[in-house]
């Protein structure tokens, strides 16, 4: 499943959402230019390992850019292709403008980096001796589908199905689409392949929790007293 459009109206223009989405095509675009194995060693440098973030330490052989607590930010916005970058970008964009509006610019770009940083490290946590680097938007956008799937579960959805030969775009409850999204990474767990299926996990168990800690506190109003 494939989502186009959600149905939610935002009211104010998703700035933070432009900027991020902007970041990841800009680090995407600006990759194109280097050679695979130049590719390969902006991994290591800015990439999440592992092993170096449990033991605090880089192993190396190539200098990270940032210190290695850092590197759960960095590696966020760096992608291994263009079907990385082009399904994060397109999840982003159609669910990350409706939480940009219900939380406000700032504290949704904080919401942003903790869904990222709490997915990262359960990932770190099930793999703490890995030596290969985490890349990609996927867990902090998943929190963004957590918090969508928290704040707005019958909005609807429209999703480019595909079943054997028959393609056909549905309307679907946000609840049911993303719902599905989740059951998939649970049962990506046993497939490996690659994908870092906890930091998905993770980050979508982390929207849902954190998404009302994130929201602007609604103040009373005052009425009149006779």
């Amino acid at each position: 499943m494939i989502p186009l459009k959600g149905s939610v109206r935002i009211k104010r223009y998703p700035w933070v959402t432009v900027a991020i989405l902007t970041l990841n095509v800009a680090v995407y675009v600006y990759g194109l230019f280097l050679d695979p194995q130049a590719q390969s060693i902006l991994f290591l440098r800015a990439g999440a390992i592992p092993l170096e973030l449990t033991q605090n330490r880089d192993f190396g052989p190539f200098a990270n850019l940032v210190p290695v607590p850092f590197t759960i930010f960095t590696s966020l916005f760096l992608h291994a292709g263009f079907m990385h970058v082009a399904g994060n970008m397109l999840y982003l964009w159609i669910f990350a403008q409706a939480i940009e509006d219900a939380m406000g610019r700032v504290r949704f770009f904080f919401f942003y980096l903790v869904s990222g940083v709490l997915a990262t490290s359960l990932h770190v946590l099930m793999n703490p001796s890995s030596q290969v680097p985490i890349v990609g938007a996927s867990g902090a956008i998943a929190g963004i589908l957590g918090a969508y799937m928290m704040l707005y579960p019958s909005a609807r959805v429209r999703t480019l199905i595909f079943f054997f030969i028959f393609i056909r775009v549905i309307e679907l409850p946000a609840a049911v689409m993303l719902g599905y999204w989740f059951l998939l990474q649970l049962l990506g767990l046993s497939s490996g392949g690659g994908v870092a299926w906890y930091a998905h996990i993770g980050g979508f168990v982390a929207g849902l929790i954190l998404v009302r800690v994130f929201l602007p506190v609604q103040r009373p109003s005052r009425g009149w007293f006779g």
